[in-house]
């Protein structure tokens, strides 16, 4: 077992948002070795952005942005921090963040809790060489007029990260996941398009597992007419389906990790099948090992991202994926990651 693995082993006799804290401190001061070069077979592109591998960090691990060279060194094809919002907010009251170690899930409820645009924005100017780096923004709890805050974030972080993120689908912040509607999604997204004129900088539009095939289809379409790059399926569930054991499973808040992996898996065929290849995917929810990097590939993904699993995998399991990933896809004949793309469709 790896040194990082026995740490994240550790991590786990905490409190988890106590445990969650050490964990960036760690990736901040800790002096990783680089990691090694990846296997040419897991190259790919996602809307422009040239991957050494298609396995990312989903958003919600550094919010704040801290801990980006740490975070780079641990493998990934990229790394998404946040989620920002314009004004710092302390989030919900604790406890807000809970191990399901029985179902290896995670429950959070935590509010967008974070340091605000402009301590982000210093970080990021401050980022890793060579890395790839996208920041996922929020809204702030009291703003009434949510779209102003996405708007001002794309502005503030113009040519800080590699590609931007927005997050319309937190279950943690009320009123959010109403931007998913059709009306309020087309005054969204007009609004960011006017506001990245001329800004090649990709955004990518997150979304809930919790839609029919019918809203996602219309999210797709939406996507399309405004020019996002990519779409982002998806985060937690406010579903809590029955076969949860653990005694924490009726906490509020978002579900994630192994049992998200049905409605992330259906979130995907109904995007995919929307979208037919006119726009990227990356898949989110219940990915932990090559195998389901690998399904949700050939499902239509063109990259993946994970955070869970690592509370209960440790971050060796990036190099497990992309090792198993590498395997299977020489074994089906595919020279690089992107062939396998939406093969299984």
């Amino acid at each position: 077992m790896a040194v990082t693995d026995i740490g994240a082993a550790l991590l786990r006799t905490l409190d988890p948002e106590t445990a969650h804290r050490l964990a960036i401190q760690a990736l901040k001061l800790a002096p990783l070795p680089a990691p090694p070069a990846d296997d040419p077979v897991l190259a790919t592109t996602v809307a422009g952005l040239h991957l050494s591998n298609p396995v990312g960090l989903a958003a919600g691990l550094d919010k704040n942005g801290e801990a980006l060279r740490g975070l780079a060194r641990l493998g990934f094809g990229f790394v998404e921090c946040g989620s920002v919002t314009p004004r710092p907010q302390p989030g919900n009251p604790r406890p807000r963040l809970f191990r399901l170690s029985e179902d290896r899930a995670v429950i959070n409820r935590m509010g967008f809790n974070n340091d605000g645009l402009e301590a982000f924005a210093r970080r990021l100017a401050d980022r890793p060489a060579g890395a790839v780096i996208g920041a996922n923004l929020g809204a702030n709890k009291e703003t009434e007029d949510k779209a102003a805050d996405y708007v001002a974030g794309l502005r503030r972080l113009k040519g800080l990260a590699d590609y931007v993120t927005v997050n319309v689908s937190s279950p943690n912040t009320p009123g959010l996941r109403d931007l998913q509607g059709r009306a309020a999604l087309d005054d969204l997204l007009g609004r960011l398009a006017e506001a990245r004129a001329g800004d090649p900088t990709p955004v990518f539009l997150k979304i809930a597992p919790d839609l029919t095939a019918a809203e996602i289809a219309l999210i797709v379409e939406a996507g399309l007419d405004h020019g996002i790059d990519a779409l982002i399926v998806s985060n937690t569930t406010l579903d809590r389906p029955e076969t949860l054991r653990s005694p924490q499973r009726n906490e509020a808040g978002g579900l994630s990790g192994a049992p998200l992996k049905p409605r992330a898996r259906a979130a995907l065929r109904a995007a995919a099948g929307a979208s037919e290849g006119r726009m990227p995917l990356i898949a989110v929810g219940g990915i932990d090992s090559g195998a389901e990097a690998y399904d949700r590939l050939r499902a239509g993904a063109s990259a993946v991202q994970i955070y869970s699993a690592l509370v209960y995998d440790g971050p060796g399991l990036v190099g497990r994926i992309k090792r198993d990933l590498a395997a299977r896809l020489r074994a089906d004949g595919f020279s690089t990651a992107a062939e396998a793309v939406g093969t299984a469709r």
